[in-house]
């Protein structure tokens, strides 16, 4: 193999998953309930065919042979995330024996294997009892989490370097507060706003922890899902439709984790319309203070913006669409089963963005893939044909070169996922691992696609 896209050394090769998506045994071993388990079990039918978190992919059992599986195809590096409800039962209280003793497996596993562990503490997965109190509405959760993150540095910051706070903390505040299609299916933006403020906090309070350690090189950072904002045209209402877009979506995070302060634009917006969240005094001074060292970008598809067509609905509640409409740009490139925009350049111009305007913090592609339904259509002789996957990598891998060549600061891509994975509403409706999984025996199989990333990586290149 040619390789004229050569990676810089010590690239990460790997993938990223969450606990609720993977490990199963959501009842087992003294884990408490999380919000799925607890939507799941009033609203079933909410659910792709009526699959919930129960099993998933059974990872709490199949951990070691999958593990070997990663360390097969290439991986240098995984990320996986710590449940909340399966280390601390309840949020807050005792540590459960049983999940420290998981967790220990899977971090030793791994390294055994020669593969680096990523660990995320927070990925959508409220502990229900924490969801009573208010979730990230309540400032008890932030301590709660604080008290959550400080027991998981303690526990596994000897072996783990690379941790983070969150991942994509702009998802349960748009699907739990803004658009239904998280549980506690709010629809109301001052709310939406205290969850995604509190959030932040929450992300700073970590990170101060975090800091009280004495990890060996360790390094704490947060993930965002970053969806560049494209105007349909050069028109400044257009622009200013986009620019609105990449406030709310993007740097309503992106700025204070990374700058320690929030976008003034954005702030003023929220203040004129009667939006702010409710604040402490030193909140600013510990955002501040506690900012990232290390970002994480989840990419998969972009957001074209336009100016409005119709002024807002007076009687209908505030939100972030006042300001622009969807653009549907004719002639796009579609995954069509995931309705989404492919737009591989997008990864470039992310990147550009960090390298000009957050100090080229270090950062990795930490998700980036493409769901799609009935993979079974494509098998031949016993494997899944994805050759529509290897092309989504290997053109988004191209352009993340370009930005590498041109100085930005990525140290590696992370596919969403190892194996088929529970997602969420959508259960396994569409699939996005190197493996598949079969839902009833749990079976796993290497796509094509798996075998081209093992060559990839052993060639840190293509």
């Amino acid at each position: 193999m040619t390789v004229n896209y050569k990676f810089p050394e010590g690239f990460w090769w790997g993938s990223a998953t969450s606990a609720t998506q993977i490990e199963g045994a959501a009842f087992e071993d003294g884990k408490g309930w999380n919000i799925w388990d607890y939507w799941y079990s009033k609203e079933p039918d909410r659910f792709f065919e009526g699959v919930g978190p129960e099993t998933t992919s059974d990872f709490y059992h199949t951990y070691k042979e999958d593990i070997q599986r990663m360390k097969d195809i290439g991986h240098n590096t995984f990320r996986f995330s710590i449940s909340w409800s399966r280390l601390i039962p309840g949020g807050k209280g005792d540590v459960n024996e049983e999940a420290v003793t998981f967790y220990n497996h899977v971090i030793d596993e791994l390294i055994a294997q020669g593969i680096e562990p990523f660990v995320n503490l927070f990925h959508f997965d409220m502990p229900l009892e924490m969801q009573h109190i208010g979730g990230w509405e309540s400032r008890k959760v932030v301590d709660a989490y604080t008290e959550f993150a400080k027991e998981c540095f303690a526990q596994f910051g000897d072996r783990v370097s690379k941790w983070f706070t969150f991942n994509e903390p702009i998802v349960p505040v748009e699907g739990g507060y803004l658009y239904d299609f998280h549980y506690p299916n709010i629809v109301d933006f001052k709310r939406a706003a205290q969850v995604a403020y509190n959030t932040i906090i929450a992300h700073a309070k970590a990170v101060e922890v975090f800091r009280t350690f004495s990890v060996k090189d360790g390094q704490i950072g947060i993930i965002l899902n970053l969806t560049p904002s494209y105007p349909r045209s050069d028109n400044p209402a257009d622009l200013r439709a986009s620019r609105i877009a990449d406030l709310f979506f993007n740097r309503s995070f992106l700025d204070p984790s990374v700058k320690g302060e929030f976008p003034e634009e954005l702030v003023d917006i929220l203040s004129e319309h009667g939006q702010l969240p409710e604040r402490q005094e030193g909140d600013l001074a510990l955002i501040k203070q506690h900012t990232a060292d290390i970002l994480g970008v989840n990419y998969y598809q972009p957001r074209r913006v336009k100016a409005k067509e119709h002024l807002p609905n007076p009687y209908g509640p505030f939100m972030m669409d006042w300001f622009f409409d969807i653009y549907e740009m004719p002639g796009r490139k579609m995954n069509p089963y995931r309705g989404w925009e492919i737009y591989e350049k997008g990864v470039y111009d992310i990147m550009v963005n960090l390298k000009e305007n957050y100090d080229n913090i270090p950062s990795f592609i930490s998700e980036n893939g493409m769901g799609v339904q009935n993979e079974e259509r494509f098998i031949e002789n016993g494997q899944i044909q994805d050759d529509y996957r290897i092309d989504f990598i290997r053109e988004h891998l191209k352009w993340l070169h370009k930005a590498i060549q041109e100085g930005c600061n990525a140290k590696g891509y992370h596919l969403w996922s190892f194996m088929d994975n529970w997602s969420w509403m959508n259960a396994y409706k569409n699939r996005y691992g190197f493996f598949s999984v079969d839902i009833e025996t749990k079976e796993r199989t290497a796509k094509k696609s798996a075998e081209w990333i093992k060559e990839v990586s052993e060639n840190n290149g293509f």
